[in-house]
């Protein structure tokens, strides 16, 4: 059955630098799972820091790539920055079977992985392209937009966002869980421009919505 579905491509950036490569493809897994398991999706990690999540619901992509990019900046190490490159492609396409995500040819999982070698390329490391829709350049925009706002945060801000992305809690909530106080949660948030990257995912979410479902 054909659906509007997105295909997240990724890779980790200077992957090569890092030494404790283990814990960093660790990460990559239990994050892939948690993400897929949350979304209803399927998860692979190949090439050692190359990835691949394909989600069942477009809507959710722009957000799984900022959970994603967030967990790898979150667990950085003190000496070293951990960052993605992320190409989402979102378009209608055949559910993947039970085979491995790499051997799918459907065209969101082409133009995401032509779109992350494109990445490398410009020097970015967020893209989104709409297979099935024209974009008038907003989405482009909003893209570049989040590409910068990700790029200024720490570990801690990058941290709170993980949490807010994951569960609907306090600042008091988060404060408690995290073992810091509410004030430090809020500065966090703050600096991390949590209401900015909440208003433009949730638009976001609603313009990935299939063409169909919003007449």
């Amino acid at each position: 059955m054909t659906q509007r579905i997105a295909v997240l491509t990724g890779d980790v950036i200077d992957s090569r630098k890092i030494e404790d490569r283990q814990r960093l493809y660790a990460l990559l897994d239990a994050t892939l799972a948690a993400l897929a398991s949350r979304h209803g999706g399927r998860g692979e990690r190949f090439r050692g820091d190359g990835f691949q999540l394909a989600l069942p619901r477009a809507t959710a992509a722009m957000e799984v790539a900022i959970a994603l990019r967030a967990a790898l900046i979150e667990h950085s190490e003190v000496d070293q920055r951990w960052d993605a490159r992320i190409a989402v492609a979102v378009g209608p396409a055949s559910w993947p079977d039970s085979r491995r995500l790499a051997t799918a040819d459907s065209e969101p999982f082409v133009r995401s992985g032509q779109d992350l070698d494109e990445l490398s390329k410009q020097g970015m490391q967020l893209s989104l392209a709409l297979i099935d829709e024209a974009d008038d350049g907003s989405l482009a925009l909003l893209t570049r937009y989040l590409d910068d706002m990700v790029a200024n945060w720490s570990r801690y801000s990058a941290q709170v966002v993980c949490l807010s992305l994951e569960q609907a809690a306090s600042q008091q909530a988060m404060a408690e869980q995290l073992g810091i106080r509410q004030p430090s949660v809020h500065k966090r948030l703050r600096a991390a421009r949590w209401p900015l990257l909440s208003d433009t995912l949730a638009y976001l979410e609603t313009r990935l919505v299939d063409e169909d479902a919003r007449r």
